[in-house]
């Protein structure tokens, strides 16, 4: 089993990508997975933070970096999650990631992750396999569909 305050505080980690999620999906206003500046304002405004025009602007130039003037929801991870640590959990969901990824699963479940973790050989529990997808799932379904899944792990560098 891992070690439990580890996972506790890994879990949290991916708890708040979740909340990144879901905080740049309500301001996609039109779901093409991008915003522009006018949405980031506004997200950053429901995230807790009161940024400036420029502010904004240079975020903007900063995280673009493909040039089209608007923040995909890669790149608006890219540039919060950068700094996140998640230590050991990350190498096992990545592996875990191939594996369903190669099963060509469209929805993960917990037991899903604790068969492929085991397969993988690693040692956690059902239980700490279910909350692990618990923290990824917005709408509390015990699914998390593939690409959130995959959407999370990348974020994780």
């Amino acid at each position: 089993m891992a070690q439990l305050s580890s996972l506790s505080a890994e879990i949290e980690t991916l708890t708040h990508v979740l909340s990144l999620v879901e905080a740049f999906r309500s301001f996609d206003s039109d779901n093409d997975g991008s915003i522009n500046a006018q949405e980031l304002g506004g997200l950053m405004g429901s995230l807790g933070y009161n940024p400036s025009e420029q502010e904004i602007n240079t975020l903007m130039q900063e995280a673009n970096t493909n040039r089209d003037g608007l923040l995909s929801i890669s790149e608006f991870l890219d540039m919060n999650t950068k700094d996140l640590g998640l230590g050991g959990l990350k190498d096992i969901l990545k592996r875990a990631f191939e594996e369903l990824e190669f099963q060509g699963e469209d929805l993960v479940t917990g037991e899903d992750l604790y068969e492929v973790v085991g397969n993988i050989g690693t040692d956690l529990s059902q239980e700490e396999c279910q909350d692990i997808i618990a923290s990824m799932d917005g709408d509390g379904d015990g699914v998390i569909s593939f690409e959130d899944f995959k959407l999370i792990i990348n974020s994780l560098g």
